[in-house]
């Protein structure tokens, strides 16, 4: 379960897209990407997914060093991010990616395929 307060979870699932700051490690530049961003009503995990694959910078760097931070409504909220090993968890992020995102079919499409699947990141509250 999440420890995110229930005004950030709810700001997470309003806002379209997010920018997800990363940095491969201390002392390292730290940058930020628009993404988009899920919350798995079941349990409240907060989900992402690289488009890109394990080609995404934000990805790699995130796999590097696991602190960062998202940007929502004005906000700096700092995360910790873990692999979905699980299936799960990634079945929950593509269900929440295709509700939420359904209008953007294309985008969309590119979010759910096979090849991407195994990027799905858990944030937590860091």
């Amino acid at each position: 379960m999440t420890t995110f307060p229930t005004v950030v979870l709810d700001a997470l699932r309003a806002a379209r897209t997010v920018e997800i700051e990363t940095s491969a490690g201390a002392g390292r530049p730290v940058h930020r990407a628009v993404i988009w961003i899920v919350v798995d009503d079941d349990d409240e995990r907060v989900l992402v997914r690289s488009v890109r694959g394990e080609r995404g910078r934000w990805y790699r760097e995130l796999l590097a060093n696991p602190s960062g931070a998202v940007h929502v409504a004005g906000t700096r909220i700092p995360v910790v991010a873990d692999p979905a090993g699980d299936a799960a968890r990634v079945t929950a992020c593509s269900a929440a990616l295709t509700a939420k995102y359904r209008t953007s079919r294309g985008s969309l499409a590119s979010m759910v395929r096979d090849e991407v699947l195994d990027t799905t990141l858990e944030l937590r509250r860091g």
